[in-house]
């Protein structure tokens, strides 16, 4: 009888600790053995000879908008470019699903569309809301991550941003809950009264747009986020932080010994206000792109640490959504999950040296321990065998054609990236090979479950 479902034989297997060329054996969707020739035998066998054999990237940031607005993206296409992009396991955002989940019927709503149709794991968020901070206890017991919040205008009327008393005592419940709070952080009397004033001068470009949300919307917000989980002693976690002065705030107050991390994002670290004004609506996002200085100081802030992890914040909406000359009205969301790994592996390891281990770190070990998905983020015995085979040395150009997205947009088509994903697994089980996904979907809804003596 053979000791293995699976082995994936002679990739270099990129760790916490480093690289080395070794086996990994699988048995019941589990990581049973790592070492050099295993032997045994398996019932399947995978020739990983020439690549890299990483952790299933964790993007913890998508918006599949499913139930309700699936035709902006849904679970059955999301999940497919997840797959094709290496990620093994999405936590998708209460919103932009109608209705968005922030009681249980709306959390069971979007549980069983997701059962239906995901191809890789997923887990789900909560919402902060004002009205329905006594709802956040059934959606803790039914097994959300967390529960996110917005402190400025959200753009869809369904899920409304949270004003301080509702932020305030969010938190407080995350706190007794004992689940992190999730921000969206920018000043929401900043950017809605510089995004009124150019609307009553007729100023409607990108160029205006991105004036409109000014760097000290974010950090003011940030600060006042921080400011509140230090009262209440709530875990915090800062979204899409996009610039260097934005990380080192949360630094600080981590120094200080409060809960806080932030994420970035991939569009932060490749594209900058010009790119946007170049690229149009598909660039659009919020915070904005910024300046190439604050760029360069967010890559600072990736290298020496401080950032915890990158996610995509993929945010699709249909094409008639991102059409139009006034910026102000085109839909504010960057698709990106599809291009999570590679754009970190082009960008942080072969552009700036980022080590292997820690893009590994970045998209895959940190997000597992902060959010608690025990058993995922990580190639080791007794581990989900979420594994993501990539050839480091090929280049390719990112193509409409290529994107598995309901709606092939993206600032990204036409970038080329180094580091091709070439097999992705899920449990063991292959659900990306040779540019295809699997037919079937087969993921599973993953609920927070921290190691023995983590926070």
């Amino acid at each position: 009888m053979a000791a293995f479902d699976l082995i994936v034989r002679g990739g270099t297997v990129v760790c916490g600790d480093g690289c080395k060329v070794a086996d990994v054996g699988v048995a019941d969707g589990v990581v049973s053995a790592v070492g050099q020739e295993l032997e045994g035998g398996a019932r399947e066998e995978i020739d990983a000879r020439g690549l890299h054999v990483f952790p299933g990237a964790i993007d913890a940031h998508v918006h599949f908008n499913e139930p309700g607005r699936t035709g902006w993206e849904g679970f059955a296409s999301g999940t497919r470019a997840l797959a094709a992009g290496g990620t093994t396991l999405g936590v998708e955002m209460p919103l932009n699903a109608h209705p968005p989940t922030t009681d249980a019927e709306s959390f069971h709503l979007k549980l069983a569309a997701a059962e239906r149709a995901a191809f890789v794991d997923f887990a789900l968020w909560g919402g902060i809301v004002p009205g329905k901070v006594d709802r956040m206890e059934e959606l803790a017991e039914r097994g959300v991550s967390g529960f996110k919040a917005f402190m400025s205008a959200t753009g869809t009327p369904d899920f409304e941003a949270a004003d301080d008393l509702t932020l305030y005592e969010g938190m407080r419940e995350a706190a007794r809950l004992g689940l992190p709070v999730l921000v969206h952080a920018e000043n929401r009397q900043i950017t809605d009264a510089l995004s009124h004033r150019a609307a009553s001068t007729l100023r409607t470009t990108m160029r205006d747009y991105l004036d409109s949300r000014p760097v000290i919307a974010e950090l003011e917000a940030i600060s006042r986020a921080i400011l509140f989980t230090s009262e209440v002693g709530c875990s915090l976690h800062i979204v899409h932080v996009s610039t260097g002065r934005g990380v080192a705030l949360v630094a600080e107050a981590r120094s200080r010994g409060i809960d806080v991390t932030c994420e970035t994002c991939p569009h932060y670290l490749l594209l900058t206000d010009e790119d946007a004004e170049r690229i149009g609506a598909a660039a659009k996002c919020a915070p904005p792109l910024r300046p190439r200085e604050e760029l360069e100081s967010l890559w600072e802030a990736v290298l020496s640490g401080d950032v915890s992890f990158v996610t995509s914040d993929h945010s699709p909406c249909p094409p008639e959504m991102k059409a139009g000359e006034d910026m102000f009205r085109v839909w504010g969301g960057i698709s990106g999950c599809q291009s999570l790994l590679a754009a970190l592996l082009t960008e942080g390891h072969h552009r700036r040296g980022l080590p292997l281990e820690r893009v590994a770190g970045l998209l895959s070990g940190a997000v597992a321990r902060r959010f608690g998905f025990a058993g995922k983020g990580g190639i080791g015995e007794g581990n989900d065998a979420d594994l993501v085979l990539v050839d480091l040395g090929e280049s390719f150009e990112l193509r409409e054609e290529d994107l598995q997205y309901r709606h092939p947009i993206s600032p990204y088509v036409g970038m080329r990236f180094r580091g091709r994903v070439v097999r992705t697994l899920v449990r063991g089980r292959t659900v990306f090979v040779d540019g295809k996904v699997a037919p079937e979907p087969a993921g599973r809804f993953v609920r927070p479950r921290r190691e023995k003596g983590e926070r």
